[in-house]
Parts: structure tokens; sequence; C-alpha cells
């Protein structure tokens, strides 16, 4: 098949019967036996359940970018899931949720790396029986198998690496063998485009294909560079490559989290997360129904404007030094304790009650007194902060602490005002900013990213920024506040959503920097031992598989378990290959390489590309602080199987003349899959005691029936 013959020259050549061969294989694989186990399994908790909020349009918070979640969705509501079943873990599925469809359709995607990983390898000058062989080891792998049959993230994510490589090594060739800028070289470099983009809306570890690429296509410009072609043309290469292999994955990723929004319009678990005027714009969001203005005696929660510490807050636990009075803090999460309460100045007599309803106002003095404990803000200069030490310390002191000084009076300053009213100087909820100055020192309260130690419960330090720093006008976001939310049963709720926008662009950007901080916060616990986290160590050699589910004698078990001599054999290939290149270069260099003139850079350039994407898939683990786990070996392990399949054909191709090349990817490819059945039962599922497969345990560190670490 040649490089441009296309879909249409590929379905009349004898590729299209390897292909069927192949696609068949991989249909019976990733989906016989498929609904086997009734029960929510593994990580179908998250996932599944993630498919059902986008059914319910109710907005919820994860780690991961939303396009494999929104195919996820699609599955369910093809399968005619109604976003009733809550997915919990272990539980039953009921007789009106379709799970074996929901997990066909995902395998389905797992299904499509067979045929694409021939197409590939063809694409990469590999023989039709070596890549027909590289197919078999995607199609006879037993971890890539049992992962493409459950209501997973993983298959799409494979699916969408597979697709990438598959584009670009197709737009190497065409940028190789064929005029730039014809209608074949675009459609190749923009489907290379596309796939980035929905490979890294799947999951962040996508942004490793986008590296892949994006090197590669570094090392194209600068041949190009060093060939000395012409300014105007070489501008135009790099202007093409911008387009192609980054607006149009930026594209992708900006209209899938637009999606994301859209859909999901209702208020839901991920609420918190998310600017205020993202929440007070959701469907049933507390904020969304609150009074737009503000009065003596409501109840507020007061957010800084500063990202990160949250809502001013306060507990009944004392600061160790200093004034020893009541801790003030923010706190990232709602909570009965960030609740205060507006009153006048202190002196000014007031029943909220019973008095008329006064509005506060730019400039009004007031005083904030904590709903739960009773204790009112309070700031002097004669107490320092604890941590900030040119700071002025702010606690709240209870009635049996008070004292006669007009130490808790607050003047509100007003610096922004979103109301649509002229000349409008009340303080309204989410659409006024303020700052919040101490009468008595003149202080202005802050909050910046200094977190308190244990004692203060790593909650943000809340401080008064004196007049000695010279930022008496300072309008930073440490220093802004607004009122987030207002409740006072004299006043009529409002819609807040009639004075509230959110941008998209930065409400995306917002859950992005969620979505890591979120991520990072997902550190293992090296004092405890887990079954199912592992690390990268110990990947390529397959010495800690997982048990997917409970390992009861008679439930039906899943073991992430790899086909052993696959993983053995393409860990050796990918740890051999730069010491193979290192050596050649260097006898290229001495004058006395084998190779002919051209022939190392095209071994160069039909390969980079699998070990580059193993290596890039899997060296970033060791630098991660987040739990893992061996299913994020696979993307690495596609690669991989790929670059065994590459080195098995060059050596085939050169030992006797290729004599023995059709027999050995026959040989290899019939001994793999005996492997593959032989450790079936963990992949299409064992039902009776694990004891039973104790024979198939090869290395003392799996556990198939014991656990290695039980007390």
């Amino acid at each position: 098949m040649s490089f441009s013959s296309g879909l249409a020259g590929l379905l009349r050549s004898r590729d299209a019967l390897i292909m069927l061969v192949l696609t068949l294989g991989s249909l019976w694989t990733r989906l016989w036996k498929i609904g086997r186990r009734p029960n929510v399994t593994w990580d179908e908790a998250h996932f599944g359940k993630f498919g059902a909020y986008y059914i319910n349009h109710t907005f919820y918070h994860d780690v991961h970018p939303p396009l494999a979640k929104m195919m996820v969705a699609l599955a369910e509501v093809i399968a005619g899931h109604n976003g009733s079943f809550a997915f919990k873990s272990g539980k039953k599925y009921p007789e009106h949720v379709n799970y074996t469809m929901m997990r066909a359709q995902i395998a389905l995607y797992g299904v499509a790396l067979v045929p694409l990983a021939y197409l590939t390898c063809i694409q990469l000058r590999l023989s039709r029986p070596m890549a027909a062989l590289a197919a078999c080891f995607i199609l006879f792998d037993n971890a890539l198998c049992v992962m493409s049959r459950f209501i997973l993230l993983d298959e799409p994510l494979l699916f969408f690496t597979a697709l990438t490589l598959w584009s670009a090594a197709c737009f190497q060739n065409e940028n190789k063998h064929s005029a730039p800028y014809s209608r074949s070289w675009w459609k190749w470099l923009l489907m290379t485009g596309f796939s980035l983009g929905c490979v890294m809306s799947s999951k962040w570890v996508g942004f490793f294909c986008v590296l892949m690429v994006g090197i590669a296509t570094a090392e194209d410009l600068f041949r190009k560079y060093c060939d000395l072609m012409p300014w105007r043309e070489y501008v135009r290469h790099w202007g093409a490559r911008i387009a192609a292999l980054i607006a149009v994955p930026l594209v992708v990723y900006t209209i899938c989290f637009w999606i994301h929004f859209s859909v999901l319009y209702k208020s839901g678990s991920g609420d918190f997360k998310m600017p205020a005027n993202f929440q007070a714009n959701l469907r049933g969001n507390q904020l969304n129904d609150q009074p737009y203005d503000i009065s003596y005696g409501a109840f507020v929660d007061i957010r800084s404007v500063y990202n990160g510490p949250g809502l001013l807050h306060s507990h009944v636990h004392r600061y160790p030094s200093g004034s020893r009075l009541q801790q003030v803090t923010c706190f990232p999460h709602r909570d009965m304790n960030n609740v205060w309460q507006l009153h006048k100045a202190k002196g000014v007599a007031a029943n909220y009650t019973l008095d008329p309803i006064e509005f506060v106002s730019d400039g009004d003095v007031i005083q904030l007194v904590h709903n739960e404990t009773g204790a009112t803000i309070r700031a002097a200069k004669t107490l320092l902060a604890p941590l900030t030490t040119s700071h002025f310390e702010v606690a709240a002191e209870n009635i049996t602490d008070a004292n006669t000084e007009l130490l808790t009076n607050w003047r509100i300053e007003v610096i922004r005002q979103k109301s649509a009213r002229r000349g409008d100087k009340r303080v309204h909820a989410m659409t006024t900013v303020f700052r919040l100055r101490h009468v008595e020192t003149g202080c202005l309260m802050r909050v910046g990213s200094t977190r308190l130690p244990s004692w203060g419960w790593r909650q943000s330090e809340v401080t008064c920024l004196p007049d000695s720093t010279k930022k008496k006008d300072v309008r930073s976001s440490d220093v802004l506040w607004f009122v987030e939310h207002n409740s006072n049963r004299r006043l009529v709720n409002d819609d807040l959503s009639k004075y509230v926008r959110s941008n998209f662009i930065v409400d995306m950007v917002h859950l992005n920097i969620e979505m890591g901080k979120t991520n990072n916060a997902l550190s293992p616990d090296r004092d405890k031992y887990n079954q199912l986290e592992s690390d990268p160590i110990s990947w390529p050699l397959l010495l800690a598989p997982m048990r997917m589910v409970g390992w009861g004698d008679k439930s039906i078990k899943y073991y992430e378990i790899g086909n052993p001599i696959l993983w053995w054999a393409s860990a050796a290939a990918c740890l051999v290959y730069p010491f193979r290149m290192l050596y050649w270069i260097l006898r290229q260099q001495r004058k006395c390489s084998d190779w002919k003139s051209g022939e190392l850079l095209e071994f160069w350039d039909n390969s980079k590309f699998l070990w580059g994407g193993w290596a890039l898939h899997y060296l970033p683990f060791f630098l991660m602080g987040r739990v893992t786990y061996i299913h994020h070996y696979l993307p690495a392990l596609y690669f991989a199987l790929l670059q065994l399949a590459f080195d098995l054909d060059f050596f085939f191709k050169h030992w006797r003349r290729g004599r023995y090349l059709n027999l050995a990817a026959w040989g290899i490819g019939i001994v793999v899959g005996l492997v593959f059945l032989y450790f079936s039962p963990f992949t299409f599922g064992w039902s009776g005691p694990a004891k039973e497969l104790a024979g198939r345990r090869w290395l003392k560190t799996w556990n198939i029936y014991e656990d290695l670490y039980s007390m």
C-alpha cells in the first residue's frame, strides 16, 4: 500500500483482508462475556457516575478533562440510561441499566487499537507480516484487553493516542515523499492536530503525545533550516504547523470544555471548585437565590478575591501566642463557621429584627460578628500576626474578652461596583468588591498564600496590612473582598444571574487550575500498603499486577496482568534501543558504518515515534508525586509493543535476507496468542477460587491467590 493511496486504496488492497481478520479477533477478545460481572467494577464507580451527571446536567468536579467522560455519557445515553443509577462501587446493576451495552460501546475504542496498530506499522515501513504481528501484540495483551471491558476512560485515551501516532506517521511520509501543501499533506497535518486535541482532552497524560509530536516537528523544521530553505517558504512551514499543531488542538480542547459547561447547567457536587460568578449562574445553586442588596443584620459569607484562600472563617480554636483570642482565617470550603452577621459600628444601638431596614453602603463602619461563636473581628497595633510579623494580628473576641476600645470597627471601601444603577453606593452580593479598613489602626484586612501550621488547621492566615508597608491605597486582590452569599429573612430573594456574568475563558482556566490542584493532592501514603498502587519501576517488568475487584472464592475476579512475554520483551527492546542508536551513530562518525547512505536516518525517522512515545509516556511518572497504578503504563505499552515489532522486523529483514520473516511472524504470533489464552481467566473473569490458578503465578510478587502483605 503506497503512502498516498488513501482509504479507497486500502480497501482495494490485500491489507483489507488482514485488517478484517484482525478486527474480528479484536471484537472477540474485547466483547466476549463482557457483561459477565453484573456489578459496578473498579473505576466504573467514578466514570459511570460522571456519565450520569451529564444525563442529569449536574455540575461535578474531576481531575480529568471532559472528552472521554462525555464519551462515556454518550454510551450511557445510547444504552438508554436515564441517569438515575448512582454507580456505587460493587453494587449490582438494576435491570433498567443496560451495562453490557455501555461496556461494549467503550470496548469498541479498544477494538480499534488493533487495526490502527497495523496501519501505523505499514506507514512506518514494516513488512506486512510484522505489521500484522504488531497488531497481534495489541490483540493478545491481557492488560490492554481487560481494561477495555469496563466503563473506563483508558480506552478512549488509548484510541486517541493510537490515532495521533497513525496520523503523525502518515504526515511524516507525506512530508517526505509528497509535495508540501497538497490536499493530502494538509489532511494528515490537520488530522494530527485534531487527534492531539482529542487525546489531551481525554486525560492530561495526552500532553505527552503533544510533546512527542512537538519534538518531531522541531526536528523537521530544524532540518529544513539546515537545508537552506528560502525564508519565505520556511516561515510558511512554521505557520502551517502552528495553525495545525497548536491552534487546532487548543480549539478542540476549548470546545470540549464549552460543551462541558453548556451541558452541566445545574448545581452539583463540584460547584465549590468554581468562581462565585460561575456558581451564581448554575440552576439551583444557593448563590443564585439570595437578596441582591445587603442590609445590617444580614448573615453573609465573605470571599477573598485572591484565588485560593476562600471564605473568611473563624472557629473556637485560639492563637497560641499574641492575643490568644479566637483565630480568624480563610477556609476554601463552605462551612457554618464562614457565616458572619453585619452589625453597625460599636456603640451604635440597633435592633436588626424590628428597626427599619438599613442597607450597607460605601464608607459605612461595620462590625463582623461570627454567627457560630458570637465573637467579633478585631485588630490592634500592639499585636503582630503569628507568621507575617510585619502585619497586625486579626482575631475575634467574644463577650468574655471584650473591652471598651474601638478595635472591632471596620470601614467598607468600595473598589469596584458592577451595578447598572448610576451612582449606586450600596454594597451588593457578588457584584461589589471592597476593602475592609480597620478604623483604629488604618490597616487593611488581608489574606495571602501563607498557611498556618497544624494549630491553625493549615488554613490561610488573615492579617491586617499596616500603613508602614506604604500600600495604603493598594488594590491588589489580597486585600479585596466580596459578599458571596447574603441571607436576610426580611428581604426578598432575587435571581442573581440577572446581575452576575461569568467569562468562559476565565472559568475554563480556573477549572484547569483546580484540576491540577486536585491531581497533585492524590499523593500516596508511603506508610500504608495499598495493593492497588504500584511504582513506575515495577511496570515494564510486570512485578505488581492489580486485583480489580474483590477476591472472594465465589466472586467473579479480574486481574490486571499483561501478557508477560510481551511486557518483558518490549521492555528489553525499549531499554536497548538508545544504546543501539548510539553505537550506530558512533560507527557512522568513524566511517565504519554498515549503513548505506540515508538508511540510518530512515531507520531513525521510522522508529523515533515509537521509542520516543514510550519514553515520554513512561519516564515522567518517576517525577510525579501523585499515586500511580499499573494502568498508567498502558499508553507507554502501546508504543513499546510496536517498538518490539519494529525491532523484530528489522532483525528478520536482515537475517538470512528475510528468508524466515514470515515464519517468524507466524511463530511469534502463535506463542503470544497461547500465552494470552493461558492468562485469559484473569481477563474474561474467573469465578472459582483463586488458588486454582496458582500455577499461573510466574513471579513471587504476583498476588494471584494471596495478599503478600496481609497481617
